[in-house]
């Protein structure tokens, strides 16, 4: 019993938020410790991770041919998972230091629309990186306990959760997920948009990076009061020189239009497939926003016009979901019912 409490004592525990863009990590201790972009930067000759997180995240597109920049989730999901072991590995390491006798114990949350193969992925990785013990939650019921929404309640609650790889849509009761969906579209995809748009409309070839830079600076779902521009440098597909032009508000706009609607459109299934009782709830509570894509400039105008619905963001989207599942952490007790596995 003693030496039980003693190791327990020394063994840290650790709250990751595992995402397609970027991965969070927290301890009861410090809080959010670690925020750096799931990105693992590779030399192909000998498999040698040569750069991990925000360094590698600035390799991409910047790589000599023997050197490649990749990130290893995609839509949520772990699409190499020896990399991502290896990244975790790192990312776990990085923020604990000092004593070591017991292996950490991990809560990381996951996609609702995750598949018992993927799960089991997440869990083996997390294990293989060093864990002893790994929980998993469902990242929208983290992101109602980080916002702070009272789940535990016979009352609907409604969260969408916008982040790189997927957008996850909940209504909670109970402790519970009520009714949920899952659509592999999010950030990334609206990068993705952006690329092809220049492309298209202007020949104009740019980065990953970059397109993120634009629809970070003037990206928007909504019309805005003041007009924005953003000055965007790639390569001239016709001739193949650097070339260097200005883009506007509206422009970001339509570019991003398929994959803003398709998350409003997922917005709309999950209130038509409620149950009455619970979506009378969301109509009284609003609906919370988190995640980077929260951010998104007038989205929260948007579907509070589509659905004729109060809509708020989080204070801090882009941690909501970590330190949900810190909090899940800490007083696991309490939060027995959210944890999935």
């Amino acid at each position: 019993m003693f030496f039980k409490k003693f190791f327990g004592f020394f063994g840290k525990s650790l709250a990751m938020d595992l995402g397609t863009a970027n991965t969070l990590l927290y301890t009861p201790k410090d809080g959010i410790v670690l925020n750096e972009p799931s990105v693992v930067a590779i030399d192909s000759r000998d498999e040698k991770i040569l750069a991990v997180g925000k360094e590698a995240k600035e390799f991409l597109g910047r790589t000599p041919q023997r050197i490649t920049a990749i990130r290893p989730l995609k839509d949520g999901v772990i699409a190499d998972f020896e990399v991502t072991k290896s990244m975790i590995t790192y990312f776990m390491r990085k923020v604990i230091s000092g004593l070591n006798l017991v292996k950490p114990k991990a809560v990381i949350c996951v996609p609702t629309g995750i598949t018992q193969v993927e799960k089991r992925a997440v869990i083996e990785s997390g294990l293989q990186s060093g864990a002893r013990e790994v929980k998993l939650v469902e990242e929208p019921m983290a992101a109602a306990i980080g916002a702070g929404l009272p789940i535990d309640q016979p009352v609907g609650n409604m969260v969408v959760d916008i982040g790189g790889g997927t957008t996850e849509v909940a209504v909670i009761s109970l402790s519970a997920v009520a009714y949920a969906e899952s659509v592999r579209v999010a950030g990334d995809e609206m990068n993705e948009a952006i690329q092809r748009y220049i492309q298209d409309q202007f020949q104009l070839l740019i980065g990953e990076n970059m397109a993120e830079a634009v629809k970070i600076k003037i990206g928007s779902a909504y019309p805005l009061q003041e007009s924005l521009t953003y000055r965007v440098s790639g390569k001239n597909l016709v001739n193949g020189n650097p070339k260097s032009i200005e883009v506007t508000d509206g422009h970001i706009r339509e570019a991003i239009q398929e994959p803003v609607n398709t998350i409003v459109l997922a917005v709309r299934r999950a209130l038509e497939k409620t149950p009455p009782e619970l979506v009378s709830d969301v109509a009284t509570n609003g609906l919370l926003l988190a995640g980077g894509g929260a951010l998104l400039k007038g989205l929260d105008r948007l579907i509070a016009k589509e659905m004729q619905i109060k809509v708020r963001i989080d204070e801090d989207p882009l941690t909501t979901v970590v330190r949900g599942t810190g909090i899940a952490l800490v007083n696991e007790k309490k939060y027995a019912q959210v944890y999935i596995n």
